[in-house]
């Protein structure tokens, strides 16, 4: 099954603020397959739903605070995303009291652990991104190798190419390390030298990571994340997904 590319609408998140409707139209226009959500902007999961089916586009992912997946938020979390038709529940980052020291990140771990499983009933998985600190050294290991080999295989390992380059890591060992958890991943680029730089630009191993995915990762989703930019946000992301292309996956 060939790996589907979609976008992070945090990487156009001031035109979703202004004009979320035009916006997916604008991303189903360049030829992108998805969207992961990280916000609403004030719509219901219905009214998303329809701009969706409207434009052809599928909801490839969430961002949402480990929060929304606890306690009393539980039930109105799934409730909204069974709405959305949206799978893939993704906690984008913790407070500090949930990583602060290695001990932290085997009880965090656990804690999803807990959560992948009351999500099975549902067909939700819940997962886990990175930024550039779970990949420095924390009490002799990294804490992306605490957490995700305390973790169920349930629980997904979005990494993100960029994010764990800043860090001082290339993503795909890591692909290979923990197999068919890299369900979906976020194609970041990253450069020392150029802080706006697209895919193909910079100094992440687009080839290996590439590989791993589609040899091992058990990967259905690129999904394209820019933060910076050089071009305004929609040329940015359609400058991104000409680059994915010609790196030949889109088919």
């Amino acid at each position: 099954m060939s790996i589907k590319v979609g976008v992070q609408l945090y990487s156009v998140r001031d035109d979703c603020q202004r004009d979320l409707p035009g916006t997916l139209k604008a991303i189903a226009q360049i030829g992108y397959a998805g969207v992961e959500f990280a916000g609403y902007y004030g719509y219901d999961a219905k009214t998303l739903r329809q701009m969706l089916d409207d434009n052809g586009l599928v909801c490839c992912g969430t961002h949402i605070s480990i929060d929304q997946l606890l306690g009393d938020n539980f039930e109105r979390t799934i409730e909204f995303h069974q709405t959305l038709g949206c799978p893939y529940l993704i906690v984008p980052g913790l407070p500090e009291e949930y990583r602060a020291t290695r001990q932290k990140w085997v009880e965090t771990a656990q804690l999803f652990s807990e959560i992948a499983e009351r999500l099975k009933p549902y067909g939700f998985r819940t997962g886990y991104h990175n930024h550039w600190v779970e990949f420095q050294p924390l009490e002799g290991e990294l804490p992306w190798d605490t957490f995700f080999s305390h973790t169920s295989p349930d629980v997904i390992m979005q990494i993100d190419t960029g994010n764990a380059l800043h860090g001082g890591a290339h993503a795909a060992p890591f692909v290979r390390k923990y197999p068919e958890r890299a369900v979906t991943v976020h194609v970041k680029e990253y450069s020392s030298t150029n802080p706006s730089a697209i895919i193909g630009e910079g100094e992440v191993n687009w080839s290996d990571f590439f590989e791993a995915c589609e040899t091992v990762g058990g990967t259905e989703w690129y999904i394209v994340e820019q933060e910076t930019y050089a071009h305004p946000p929609l040329e940015t992301i359609r400058l991104c997904f000409e680059a994915m292309r010609r790196l030949g996956k889109v088919i």
